[in-house]
C-alpha cells in the first residue's frame, strides 16, 4: 500500500496509457476509457459517490483502505453484525461514515449511491439482489454466487434494472494481464493449447475464534454451507483469466478433490485439481492446496510461440534469443562433459525445461505498476459516476462463478460435468 500513496491518480493512469501503447487497449477492454479522462486528483464533494461498505472483514477492510485513497469515492457507511469489524471498519474509514448491524437498513439511506459487498460467500447473492432492489449500484467480492441457481437470478436482476454490478476480479486491472492481453491478441502466444494454473499455500486457513459458538461465522470457509473452499476463495481469479483470454467458457470439467492433510472438521477440500476443456480442445488445469506454499501461485498460458507466466509478469518465445558467444561456449563444454554417449544403439535424451529466464511483459519496476485493487475500485467509482454499466463486466464475474462451482460439482459427484447441460 505505500507505493501506492506515491503516486498521483493522473501518474497510475499515464503509466499505464504508456504501457499500452497510448491507450490502445481502450477498444478491447473498455473500462480504461474511463480512467483515461482528466479527472483531478482532488475531487468536490458534489463529484463523490456515496458508497457503503457491507462487510468489514480482513477483505473488507482492505478495500476500505484502497477506497480511502480514491478521490471519487466518498466512504458514507459501513455494515457488519461482528461487533470487532463493526467497530474496526468505522475506526479505518476516512471521514465520518455511519455505523450500521443490518444491511437493509443501510441499504435504505437514501444518500448512498453505491455498495462495496465483502462478506462471507453464502451471503453474497441476496445482497446483490437486494441492492439492486433498493437501486443501488454493487461492486461485490468473488466469488459472485455460490450456486448456479443464484448466478441465473443475478443475471437477470442486473439486466433487468441496468445497474452496474463489478465483481472483485483484479486481474483484469493489471496492467501486466492487461498488456499481455494485447500482446496475445497480436498473435505474440500463436496458438494457445493450454493453461496451467496454481496456487498453493501452507497454513490451516483458521481463523482464532473466541468462543465455540463463533466456529462458523468466523471460520465460515471450512463449511459448505458457506463456501466452496478452495475453488471459490482463490480458483475464480484464475478460472476469470482463462475466461477472458480465450474469449470462452468451459464446455465440461472433470477433478478430484480430497481432505488429505488438515483432518480438523473443516468439510470443504484442501487440495483440489480439476481440468476444464473449453472449445477446440484446449484444456485449463488448475490446482490448489494449502500444505505446501513452494510454487506459490502462477497462471502458465501456452502457445506454440510463447509462453506467459503471468503471475510472475513474463514471456518466454519458443524461440529465444541466441545467448551471447561466451555463454554459448560455455554451454557447448558442459554439453560435450554430460550429455549421454549412446551404447549399442541410439539412447534416449531426456526433455529437460528450458533454461531461458524470458522477458519481463512490462518493463516497468514492480514498485511503479499501478495497484489493481486500487485501479478497479477507481473503474467501478467513474462506472458510477456515469451510471452505465461496462460493457462485459457482468460477463466476467458469472462466468467465473459458473466455472468455480461446476468444477466443485465435477470433485463431489466424481463425474465429468457438461456445462451446457447444467445451465440449460
Amino acid at each position: 500500500m505505500s507505493n501506492d500513496k506515491k503516486f498521483t491518480r493522473r501518474e497510475l493512469i499515464e503509466n499505464m496509457k504508456t504501457i499500452a501503447a497510448g491507450g490502445a487497449l481502450a477498444g478491447t477492454v473498455p473500462w480504461i476509457s474511463l480512467l483515461s479522462e482528466n479527472v483531478p486528483a482532488s475531487v468536490a464533494p458534489s463529484d463523490k459517490v456515496n458508497v457503503g461498505f457491507i462487510g468489514t472483514g480482513s477483505r473488507g477492510k482492505a478495500l476500505i483502505r484502497y477506497a480511502n485513497n480514491v478521490p471519487a469515492i466518498n466512504i458514507a457507511a459501513t455494515c457488519d453484525n461482528y461487533e470487532p469489524n463493526f467497530k474496526r471498519g468505522l475506526e479505518i474509514a476516512k471521514g465520518s461514515p455511519k455505523g450500521y448491524k443490518d444491511y437493509k437498513k443501510l441499504l435504505k439511506d437514501k444518500s448512498i449511491d453505491c455498495v462495496i459487498i465483502a462478506t462471507p460467500l453464502h451471503l453474497h447473492a441476496q445482497m446483490v439482489l437486494d441492492a439492486f432492489a433498493a437501486g443501488k449500484h454493487v461492486f461485490c467480492e468473488k466469488t459472485l454466487t455460490k450456486t448456479i441457481e443464484e448466478a441465473k437470478q443475478v443475471s437477470s436482476a442486473q439486466k433487468e434494472t441496468g445497474l452496474i454490478l463489478q465483481t472483485g476480479h483484479q486481474r483484469i486491472f493489471d496492467i501486466r494481464y492487461l498488456k499481455a492481453f494485447e500482446d496475445m491478441k497480436a498473435g505474440k502466444l500463436g496458438k494457445i493449447t493450454q493453461i496451467r494454473a496454481y496456487w498453493h499455500r501452507n497454513g490451516d486457513w483458521r481463523r482464532h475464534v473466541p468462543k465455540p459458538s463463533l466456529e462458523r461465522k468466523i471460520n465460515w470457509r471450512m463449511y459448505r454451507e458457506y463456501s466452496l473452499g478452495l475453488m471459490t476463495e482463490l480458483a475464480s481469479h484464475h478460472l476469470q483469466v482463462a475466461n477472458w483470454f480465450l474469449g470462452a467458457t468451459p464446455e465440461k470439467v472433470m477433478g478430484s478433490g480430497s481432505i488429505n492433510y488438515w483432518k480438523d472438521g473443516r468439510e470443504v477440500y484442501d487440495n483440489v485439481n480439476v481440468v476444464y476443456r473449453y472449445p477446440g480442445g484446449i484444456h485449463v488445469i488448475y490446482d490448489s492446496l494449502i500444505s505446501n506454499k513452494h510454487y506459490g501461485c502462477e497462471l502458465q498460458m501456452m502457445g506454440d510461440k510463447g509462453l506467459y507466466e503471468l503471475e510472475l509478469g513474463k514471456f518466454y518465445s519458443e524461440n529465444p534469443p541466441a545467448p551471447a558467444g561466451i555463454l554459448r561456449l560455455i554451454n557447448d563444454i558442459e554439453h560435450s562433459i554430460f550429455d549421454p554417449v549412446p551404447i549399442a544403439g541410439a539412447s534416449w535424451v531426456p526433455e529437460t525445461a528450458s533454461k531461458y529466464k524470458g522477458e519481463y511483459i512490462v518493463d516497468m519496476h514492480r514498485s511503479r505498476i499501478p495497484n489493481n485493487t486500487l485501479l478497479s475500485l477507481e473503474a467501478f467509482a467513474e462506472t458510477v459516476k456515469k451510471g452505465k454499466p461496462v460493457p462485459g463486466m457482468l460477463e466476467h464475474g458469472i462466468d467465473a462463478a459458473v466455472a468455480v462451482i461446476l468444477g466443485d460439482k465435477a470433485m463431489v459427484d466424481n463425474e465429468i460435468v457438461n456445462f451446457q447441460k447444467e445451465l440449460a
